[in-house]
């Protein structure tokens, strides 16, 4: 499996070349950029024109790119107003909402990348068919906007009522929308069972989350570090798909750790280094 970072391991940075060097450096070949705007600003065209520059001649390749979950540069602190979801039942703040993901959307059009990894909802939100339409109405415009960039949509399982495994395949049967998926492991671990939310998305998976927890807190803690996912199980699990998709690790920053992309770097020796029980038991 290919290895590939997110950038929401250092969100609350700016992010730069300096950065993406690194992770090259790292021996890491796919980059996904999370869209927060005090980390990439897809309103700053500066900063976009220079990471158009870098890509250019960069052998790192963007892979994708995590769509806004707020207007803000603090994590939607302003108010429930900076709150960016396509569920948003008043319709002219959904056409708000859709604008602001077109937005990050066109940073294809300096930067080519694959993939949009969009949220079904917000954390913990409740299940409400009403819903549904609100979520198609605007995925079926963003979906279009994406795919004349060259960029295709995935939606990603989160720990919220509307988007579990079992729902996000329901949703995509009812709506038939040409959408398929971004497999989060940590999100997974919290509804109970890798395998079961694995095996009902399996089909669709085409990235991934790597991230742990102790299934309850979206911590985003570094595999092997205090979290309870059984990490050999899970590699096991990933590994079906074996070119299907990357191990993505999408980790959250540990304030005293100095050297981060390093930190990633030695997590993916860690899992690549796991081996099945049976595997194991046959030497």
């Amino acid at each position: 499996m290919q290895r590939a970072l997110s950038t929401h391991l250092f969100a609350n940075h700016r992010l730069t070349t300096v950065w993406l060097e690194r992770i090259w450096n790292a021996g890491i070949p796919l980059v996904e950029i999370f869209c927060a705007r005090q980390h990439l600003d897809y309103r700053d065209k500066a900063q976009i024109t220079e990471l158009g520059h870098w890509f250019r001649d960069a052998e790192l390749k963007l892979h994708s790119l995590h769509s806004p979950m707020y207007t803000d540069d603090v994590w939607g602190r302003t108010g429930p107003n900076s709150i960016i979801t396509i569920t948003e039942p008043v319709k002219s703040k959904r056409l708000d909402t859709v604008d602001e993901i077109k937005r990050a959307l066109e940073i294809a059009e300096t930067v080519p990348f694959r993939y949009l990894i969009q949220h079904l909802g917000v954390a913990w939100e409740e299940y409400d068919e009403r819903k549904i339409d609100y979520a198609f109405s605007a995925l079926e415009e963003i979906n279009l906007f994406a795919r004349q960039r060259g960029v295709e949509v995935l939606l990603e399982n989160t720990p919220n009522e509307l988007a579990t495994a079992e729902r996000l395949s329901m949703f995509l049967d009812v709506t038939h929308l040409n959408v398929n998926v971004c497999f989060d492991v940590g999100h997974a671990h919290m509804r109970g069972s890798i395998e079961n939310e694995y095996s009902l998305l399996k089909p669709r998976i085409r990235s991934t989350h790597v991230h742990d927890n102790n299934g309850a807190d979206d911590s985003h803690l570094f595999p092997n570090s205090g979290g309870t996912v059984d990490w050999r199980r899970t590699m096991d699990l990933l590994r079906l798909g074996s070119g299907q998709y990357p191990l993505l690790l999408e980790l959250r920053e540990v304030a005293d750790m100095q050297h981060p992309v390093e930190s990633a770097r030695a997590t993916f020796e860690y899992l690549e280094g796991l081996r099945s029980l049976d595997e194991n038991h046959d030497r």
